[in-house]
């Protein structure tokens, strides 16, 4: 089972590149909690997907720290990174989106493969429920989403955008991305759909477990996009839509599995020193050995 970790993004609200930054009581960074817990789940290979320039960085930083038995593979997001035959002769400030980054590993990944950002932290419970579900549905065309409960993700600072997920059963129908969701007294309102919700809603952090079928249907999207020289200038494509596409298509089924867990995510400076806090309660409290690769 491969976890395959974006860490390709420019961190600008955060000031400098958060991925790479030692939040961890001995200098870890915070992808490296959750190469552990996968890894305890038995995971057996890493790839982290970054920028050209900081391959070498993550190399080096990592080196010596797995476990031997443990494969790692460290991939390049590029703008040239095209599908062939494909030409773009415009010019892009920033990669493709969070679906070209995954379709960066697809000379390296030949089964099933969790996906997360580096920038977040999962918990324990959900590696360990999306290795379950990898072993329980070994098929090319079932997926899962990584749900966690709204009401748990949700910041003090304002307003947060999630995507609400539309769920039947444990069978996802729509992920429905809103933009300023919000606590107000008993509900969790977004301010800009007007909508109102419980709070217990499932809702997706960018977890997702894919088949390598995914990788022929990034590509086939990508080509589309590609097309459109005004879309290709600045948009990207992103995951939850290749997904999304995929299982509107029929083409997939995905179940919704519960995190069981807490989540936080690191965006702004002002996080660094509740993420540092956080990691090293978790190491206080005995859920992580420090240093954390003996």
């Amino acid at each position: 089972m491969t976890l395959l970790l974006m860490a390709a993004g420019s961190g600008s609200r955060y000031g400098k590149l958060k991925q790479f930054d030692d939040l961890g009581p001995k200098g870890e960074f915070l992808m490296e909690f959750a190469m552990y817990d996968a890894i305890k789940n038995g995971f057996d290979h890493i790839v982290i997907i970054t920028k050209k320039e900081y391959v070498q960085l993550a190399e080096d930083h990592m080196e010596g720290r797995l476990p031997e038995n443990i494969k790692l593979d460290v991939l390049a997001q590029e703008i040239t990174d095209l599908p062939e035959g494909a030409v773009f002769n415009g010019e892009r400030p920033k990669p493709w989106g969070t679906a070209h980054a995954v379709w960066t590993a697809r000379n390296v990944i030949n089964g099933p493969f969790a996906v997360i950002n580096a920038d977040d932290f999962y918990g324990k419970s959900a590696y360990e429920n999306a290795a379950n579900f990898m072993r329980e549905y070994s098929d090319d065309e079932t997926y899962a989403l990584v749900g966690y409960i709204l009401k748990n993700t949700l910041s003090e600072h304002g307003s947060v955008s999630r995507g609400v997920c539309q769920v039947e059963g444990d069978n996802l129908l729509s992920v429905n991305e809103r933009l300023k969701l919000e606590q107000e007294d008993d509900y969790v309102v977004d301010h800009d759909s007007g909508n109102k919700y419980t709070g217990e809603e499932s809702v997706s952090m960018n977890f997702w477990v894919c088949k390598p079928s995914i990788f022929e249907r990034i590509e086939s999207d990508f080509r589309g996009f590609l097309a459109d020289e005004e879309t290709a200038k600045t948009a990207e494509l992103y995951i939850p839509k290749i997904v999304q596409d995929m299982l509107q298509d029929g083409a997939i089924t995905v179940k919704v599995v519960p995190s069981g867990g807490e989540w936080f995510g690191v965006t702004y400076a002002s996080d660094r020193d509740n993420a540092v806090a956080f990691l090293q309660q978790k190491t206080d409290e005995g859920e992580y050995v420090s240093p954390l690769w003996n």
